[in-house]
């Protein structure tokens, strides 16, 4: 920390580390307890549990934190707005992650946080092995092993995942004839929930709202729909519980297909909104991609619908979906 910092926070103190009565910034008397901000007071008490786990005094943990006692004192009374970097120094002073100090629910519990230690370091091939593993044993599934489903038989439910303009609409509906399974486009029975269409969900509840219809359109499709070919929304993979539930209940194919395609076709389904500022568009539309490229690799399967013209894009999806449901041509 600067200089300037350190000595705002080295604030004379009673020497005792224990029961320096806590006072705001400007030295005030503390704010009454109702007036305390939930958040804060809940910071306070994760402060002085972790404090006590280490077997610390309050004096110890500001030595060892390089904070005065008093902003440790607020800190702990949930009086003090105290900075990320005063977070941080103390953490790291409480040998814990400042996710725990924070109260991030993978370290509410003594399982919880040694389940993160055993996971902490490990690759991705050995976290996806843990995952599914977790997912059989809690009977919720969470994708496919290499290989396999671990022995169980592959759904015949298809789920085509990527970025709109990938081709989930256009392939989804050939592939879905082709097998004789319904058609669903997971967008417009989200609409039908809702009443409403997409843009207007999201501006008029917000994403939180738009990510329940989401999950209900997802699970009545797999509970109506045994056989089925779904284009999902290119956002799916934004919300872990969702994307979870998909892979656990469907055959995933990830259409890939570079931002250059992906933009020309928006376009030609009549939207125009990229035009306006196409450079910015289409950086965003590039950061999107290397955003959500790790989950999208996810699924099962992958095809490329930017390197070559319809006809064969289809036809190789539909050779990769029959061969993974074992169907005859």
């Amino acid at each position: 920390m600067s200089s300037n910092i350190l000595q705002a926070l080295r604030e004379p103190s009673d020497g005792s580390g224990e029961r320096l009565p806590p006072v705001d910034d400007a030295g005030a008397a503390p704010p009454q307890e109702e007036e305390k901000n939930p958040f804060l007071v809940a910071l306070g008490e994760r402060a002085r549990a972790l404090r006590a786990r280490r077997g610390m005094t309050r004096k110890a943990l500001a030595v060892a934190a390089d904070v005065s006692e008093r902003h440790l004192a607020n800190l702990e009374y949930g009086v003090g707005n105290a900075s990320i970097l005063v977070l941080l120094q103390v953490s790291r002073a409480l040998q814990c992650s400042l996710a725990e100090l924070l109260g991030d629910v993978t370290t509410s519990t003594p399982e919880w946080l040694m389940l993160r230690e055993l996971l902490e370091h490990r690759d991705e091939t050995t976290m996806h092995k843990v995952r599914v593993a977790v997912g059989e044993l809690l009977g919720t599934g969470g994708g496919n092993a290499e290989g396999g489903r671990s022995g169980r038989a592959r759904s015949e439910r298809v789920a085509l995942i990527g970025l709109r303009g990938a081709g989930k609409s256009t392939l989804g509906a050939m592939l879905a004839e082709d097998l004789g399974f319904p058609f669903v486009e997971l967008s417009r029975e989200i609409e039908k929930f809702a009443g409403c269409s997409i843009s207007e969900i999201q501006a008029l509840y917000g994403q939180n709202a738009y990510r329940r219809y989401e999950r209900r359109a997802l699970e009545e499709a797999i509970q109506i729909y045994p056989e089925a070919v779904i284009a999902t929304p290119g956002g799916i993979v934004s919300d872990p519980a969702n994307f979870n539930l998909m892979l656990a209940h469907c055959t995933t194919v990830w259409l890939q297909a570079h931002p250059e395609d992906h933009m020309k076709r928006v376009q030609a389904q009549g939207d125009m909104r990229p035009m306006a500022a196409s450079r910015e568009a289409m950086n965003d539309l590039k950061s999107i991609l290397a955003g959500r490229a790790a989950f999208y690799s996810k699924a099962e399967f992958t095809v490329n619908t930017s390197a070559q013209a319809l006809e064969p894009t289809f036809v190789k999806l539909r050779a990769v979906v029959r061969g993974a449901l074992a169907l005859a041509a």
